[in-house]
């Protein structure tokens, strides 16, 4: 591959990492709330920091031992059930799982606060250790797409002296950790403003949660479907990156719809209010026949 060929692939690499990075950093943006106030920040940023360099580790560690990624390590074949488990499989499974609790319950933590002005005083913090460490985690989930296709992109087949493929693929790393590490200063340089933006309008924060939700539903089934899980017979077939957009888009539309009619709604009420004036109180000079 020539240099403009490595150039252009990785401007697709971090269109691919921009992409795929927006439900990361909502994810970031929800997950620092439960620090304390004062450390979100330097959690968000050093969260970001620990898992760009988490990922390369694993990138290099997925183009050497790809095949135990995927390989099965757990073949089911019982009445209702049947798949062949790999750790890929499971990995993103209980990271689907795991984002669909977070977004459940914070939607019901939203629900029960009787007063929304006090903010998170009520939530239970946690240490920002805790949290950075719950960030990576969830941050290496999100990055197995994008590095698989990372690796399906940035390649070259080996070829003999003779200039013939011999069969091999040869990764061009320095193309993937580029694009690594600029996506996640991108991140870093976002998650404050998109943080701030949530706290503001905690009408979008609503939105964002559900966005989760969705990401949770998309990251089971893509586990499912990985490890080839089959229900009375049934494949759990994958939700595709473009019905999860398309999902978003109406999610997206329906909240501006709502919020425009409500607005519509609160100024026709503010129209229908009578004021009433004030009657002119007695006067107190003395009556004079």
């Amino acid at each position: 591959m020539d240099i403009i060929g490595q150039l252009f692939t990785l401007m697709m690499l971090l269109l691919l990492q921009a992409v795929l990075g927006f439900d990361n950093l909502l994810y970031i943006s929800i997950e620092s709330k439960r620090a304390p106030k004062e450390k979100q920040a330097y959690v968000r940023k050093l969260g970001i920091g620990v898992a760009v360099l988490a990922r390369i580790i694993l990138l290099f560690l997925l183009t050497s031992i790809i095949a135990a990624f995927t390989s099965p390590f757990l073949v089911m074949n019982w009445r209702f059930v049947e798949g062949q488990l790999n750790l890929e499989s499971i990995i993103v499974l209980f990271g689907g799982i795991f984002i669909l609790y977070t977004a459940v319950k914070e939607i019901f933590h939203m629900i029960g606060n009787d007063h929304l002005d006090s903010g998170d005083e009520d939530r239970k913090f946690k240490s920002p250790g805790r949290v950075i460490f719950t960030i990576v985690m969830m941050n290496l989930v999100f990055s197995f797409d994008s590095i698989l296709s990372a690796m399906a992109l940035a390649q070259e087949p080996v070829l003999d002296s003779t200039g013939n493929p011999t069969g091999k693929t040869d990764y061009i790393m320095w193309i993937m950790a580029t694009a690594i590490i600029l996506s996640g200063l991108l991140m870093i340089l976002l998650a404050d403003k998109v943080s701030d933006f949530l706290q503001k309008n905690r009408l979008y924060e609503i939105l964002g949660l559900f966005i989760l939700f969705i990401v949770g539903i998309m990251l089971i089934s893509e586990g499912a479907h990985k490890a080839h899980l089959k229900f009375f017979g049934n494949e759990i077939q994958p939700m595709t990156k473009t019905t999860f957009y398309f999902v978003i888009a109406i999610l997206v539309l329906i909240d501006i719809v709502q919020s425009k009619f409500q607005k519509k709604l609160l100024a026709q009420k503010n129209q229908s209010v009578v004021t009433v004036t004030p009657q002119e109180e007695p006067s107190s000079e003395p009556f004079q026949p």
